[in-house]
């Protein structure tokens, strides 16, 4: 990055993408102090002329939608139908995210014999989104939208490695709505450390744990409200009596989807030893099938990894586990620059990083268990807690078994996402507070209570 311009690289080719202009530090208190005054009467306004203001969003979005796609797997490399995927998730239910949002945010009459109260939800006022690159679009998305529905000014400091997808987003947002409203910095850490210490109320970041810590310590010295979603070590949990061909399908999609670059990535499977080596055979089988290559040739399954730095973190995990006496189920060599071939890794213990840190690569270790309190206590053996699963045709023992698993979210039988609704929440060190639903919806207003006698 230049002193002037951030530069965008094709993750698959190497290409140059394009480039957008560098926010300078100094230029930070301006920014946000424009986007308070905006706040002013943003806030003012109801729930339902923001929403009618953020409606058309949507529309355009659709509208743009190839395009959209298209740049954005040019710029982080994943296949050109998961790109595709990630911008209609964003745009086709839009009117009804809004009325979700909407009556979220609705005010609420509480009463006893002797008080009625008004429970409001008011804007904080100005909220930073910080935002990764893996899912570069739809992340900003489930912060922005919200943080505006309840009456904020947003600052979106989208990731350094996905610069463009995300300024094509505030581009069509900033069309539509008052000046100042929505703003865009980009940078690196310089830049986001600046915002987190200047004059905001509220951080919305999704990204690494080491990073989330950093922020909440920062925001610590003037008690800004945060919301964090820090990643995970996301277990699967293979009981005997599992549907083994659909235990391993699922392995399989979610420990190599996006080249494994997703915050509830499968990473660790623990699988019943009754099963554990027909479960090899069909996890193998699985995987010969996913093709690797630039995202936007047809039939890519697996695109590359963002830089060339994330792929020597997984590779030297996984050299680290074999000398500690893993076994690689695969070929680490059989691609170069950014890509990495979907690897097995059996003969693993708890001894070694890789069961217990994040990889965030292609890579799925497996270990078999004899009980399912080892399996659980392993589960449990990491200090991330965002996502797990279970996999079993006594679908009430595999539910206890998820009950006793220590993450936010656990799917039985299936993956993590829950009903319409729900929270997308972390455990642990996974995160503080959560995104969407009623629940996440509220994270980013400030909760009033106006009381009076009866």
């Amino acid at each position: 990055m230049s002193n002037a311009t951030l530069s965008s690289y094709n993750p698959a080719t190497g290409e140059f993408v394009g480039d957008v202009p560098v926010t300078p530090v100094s230029e930070i208190p301006a920014v946000v102090a424009h986007a308070r005054t905006a706040c002013s009467k943003w806030g003012a306004l109801s729930h339902a002329q923001r929403k009618e203001l953020l409606l058309p969003f949507g529309e355009r979005l659709r509208d743009q939608q190839e395009e959209l796609a298209a740049l954005l797997t040019a710029e982080m490399g994943k296949p050109l139908s998961d790109a595709l995927g990630e911008v209609k998730r964003a745009s086709k239910p839009f009117a009804e995210y809004l009325d979700e949002i909407e009556a979220a945010l609705a005010t609420e009459m509480i009463e006893d014999k002797y008080v009625r109260s008004e429970v409001s939800c008011e804007p904080y006022g100005v909220c930073v989104a910080i935002s990764p690159w893996n899912f570069p679009l739809y992340m900003p998305h489930w912060m922005v939208i919200p943080a505006l529905m309840a009456g904020n000014a947003v600052i979106l400091k989208p990731s350094e490695e996905t610069p463009l997808i995300a300024q094509a987003y505030v581009d069509i947002l900033q069309d539509l709505l008052p000046d100042g409203v929505v703003t865009i910095v980009h940078g690196d850490e310089e830049q986001g450390k600046a915002l987190v210490s200047s004059h905001v109320d509220l951080i919305s970041f999704t990204g690494s744990r080491e990073a989330g810590k950093h922020i909440m310590a920062a925001a610590a010295k003037g008690l800004k409200r945060v919301i964090l979603e820090l990643g995970g070590k996301d277990p699967l949990v293979v009981l005997e009596d599992a549907d083994l061909e659909k235990a391993a399908e699922y392995a399989t999609f979610n420990g190599f989807r996006n080249a494994g670059q997703v915050c509830v990535s499968t990473e660790r499977v623990y699988v019943d030893s009754a099963l554990y080596e027909d479960f090899l055979v069909q996890l193998q089988k699985n995987v010969e099938k996913l093709v690797v290559g630039n995202g936007a040739d047809e039939g890519v399954t697996i695109g590359p990894l963002i830089h060339e730095k994330q792929r020597e973190h997984v590779v030297a995990q996984i050299n680290n586990a074999v000398e500690q006496g893993a076994t690689v189920v695969g070929d680490l060599h059989a691609y170069s620059e950014r890509f990495l071939a979907p690897l097995v890794v059996t003969g693993v213990s708890h001894d070694m990083d890789i069961m217990r840190q994040e990889t965030f690569g292609p890579v799925l270790c497996v270990m078999p268990f004899d009980s399912v309190d080892q399996a659980i206590e392993l589960a449990n053996d990491t200090p991330f807690g965002l996502g797990a699963a279970v996999y079993g045709r006594d679908v009430q023992r595999a539910t206890e078994v998820a009950k006793q698993i220590d993450a936010g979210m656990v799917g039985v039988n299936q993956g993590v996402y829950g009903a319409k609704g729900c929270p997308w929440v972390g455990a642990k060190e996974s995160g503080i507070g959560f995104h969407s639903g009623p629940r996440g919806h509220r994270q980013f207003a400030q909760v009033k209570v106006i009381s009076l006698p009866k």
